[in-house]
């Protein structure tokens, strides 16, 4: 089973896509760990990514589609995968189809996760983070902690990330809009996009997420 998750920043496309993953007994391949991964392993491609990420550039889409191809290729996603973060626009969804192309596979499923734009920002823009420990975090609506500004878990201070400032949020989503959406459109032409609302539990959106799969996937 290959599939493409996409949707916008603060839609659980990374929670989705390790659940679903393990679900389908797939790997997930995320283009984050992909670049963070041969990074740290100090591949060539990985030292080009460092040189421009340092720089503050935008990593090529070939570089990309280089890393992906490499992932895609090894024994475990022979027989599938989940793709979350690539493709991320038109030129790379096309790359795509011609990767699948010479190994004779082609996308089985696009799933679209669909939030509003208001929640988007409603859910990151929430968020704070303990300077403790990154991996405690909190949210001033719907999991507030005990103590305003103070970490539950280690007592450490709660604060909001900069990526998670409302203008840097609605600047994500200018792009998502920009680069990304139209990727929806180009898949829908061949038939393959399910659009699943992701306003609900982690539960109940990975129930409408499997139920949208063809059905051969669903009986794994």
């Amino acid at each position: 089973m290959r599939i493409v998750l996409v949707g916008p920043p603060g839609a659980g496309k990374g929670t989705q896509a390790a659940v679903l993953a393990e679900r389908l007994a797939i790997p997930h391949i995320s283009t984050g760990d992909l670049f963070r991964a041969n990074i740290a392993q100090g591949t060539e491609l990985g030292k080009q990514v460092k040189s421009i990420l340092s720089e503050g550039g935008l990593v090529p889409d070939e570089v990309t589609v280089a890393m992906a191809a490499d992932r895609m290729a090894r024994p475990d996603a022979q027989g599938g995968f989940l793709l979350d973060g690539f493709p991320r626009n038109i030129s790379q969804a096309k790359a795509l189809d011609g990767l699948l192309a010479e190994s004779g596979h082609t996308l089985d499923a696009v799933l679209d996760l669909e939030i509003p734009e208001e929640e988007v920002v409603r859910r990151i823009a929430g968020r704070r983070t303990c300077r403790k420990d990154s991996s405690h975090t909190f949210h001033v609506q719907s999991r507030p902690p005990l103590r305003p500004g103070v970490c539950d878990v280690c007592g450490g201070e709660l604060y909001q990330r900069d990526d998670d400032r409302e203008e840097t949020v609605r600047k994500r989503l200018s792009i998502y809009h920009e680069e990304t959406e139209p990727i929806i459109g180009y898949y829908q032409e061949q038939g393959l996009v399910s659009t699943i609302s992701a306003v609900a539990s982690v539960e109940e959106v990975t129930r409408r997420a499997i139920e949208a799969l063809p059905q051969r996937s669903r009986e794994r």
